[in-house]
């Protein structure tokens, strides 16, 4: 795995010669010295075992991100299953602009993603959103506030993307259910965290908030 410059600055940790494992282990010290309860879910999960799509470009990344929204995985697995099948392999750009309303919803899209989908599509032949090779010299910031301004995607979307794409080790979708709910476990809150909150205690795990993400993900009910 190649580590993108802009999470390279982030912190003295990060080195050209960090293996995959040698970053996970590095995280996964960090995070349990934190406190008792941090040292706790790690022991519990295990090694952090992250598998981001880095082949994957920005354009099919999006796509899939559109997929899951509001749904279970569960159910984005088998809406993403019989669009991919609709076609026969991921459709390029071009394809899924072409692509019939009507087809696009029998296999599970509203009509809400539909209009959002065909706008990734477009947005990609017209450039804003930009190439794998183009959005690696970008910052997570740039990619934000330039991919939010499509509609129908918002910064959880980007983030995912910036997280199981271009392999950004540093991310804390801060508004995402699995990671607020997993957090208000880990501390026995009463209610969840709101993002703005969420995101001033994320601020304790950086460099690593992609790694707290995973094993908040992962927090036992």
């Amino acid at each position: 795995m190649k580590w993108h410059p802009c999470c390279l600055m982030k912190s003295w940790r990060y080195n050209s010669t960090m293996t995959t494992a040698d970053f996970y282990s590095a995280a996964s010290h960090f995070l349990m010295h934190l406190d008792s309860d941090w040292n706790n879910l790690i022991q519990a999960v295990g090694p952090c075992t992250f598998s981001p799509k880095p082949e994957r470009e920005p354009y099919e990344a999006l796509v899939r991100a559109v997929a899951y929204q509001q749904l279970s995985t569960k159910a984005g697995d088998a809406i993403l299953g019989k669009f991919i099948r609709q076609f026969g392999a991921f459709p390029i750009p071009a394809q899924l602009i072409a692509a019939d309303f009507d087809d696009l919803r029998s296999v599970g899209f509203s009509g809400r993603k539909i209009e959002t989908l065909k706008g990734i599509a477009e947005a990609t032949l017209n450039g804003l959103v930009p190439s794998r090779e183009i959005a690696d010299t970008m910052s997570d910031e740039a990619l934000i506030e330039q991919l939010v301004t499509l509609k129908g995607i918002g910064q959880w979307t980007v983030e995912m993307m910036l997280m199981f794409t271009l392999e950004r080790m540093d991310v804390l979708p801060a508004d995402d259910f699995g990671i607020t709910e997993g957090y208000k476990r880990l501390k026995r809150l009463e209610s969840a965290p709101k993002r703005k909150q969420m995101a001033e205690i994320g601020q304790a795990w950086k460099p690593y908030r992609t790694v707290a993400s995973w094993y908040l993900w992962r927090m036992p009910k």
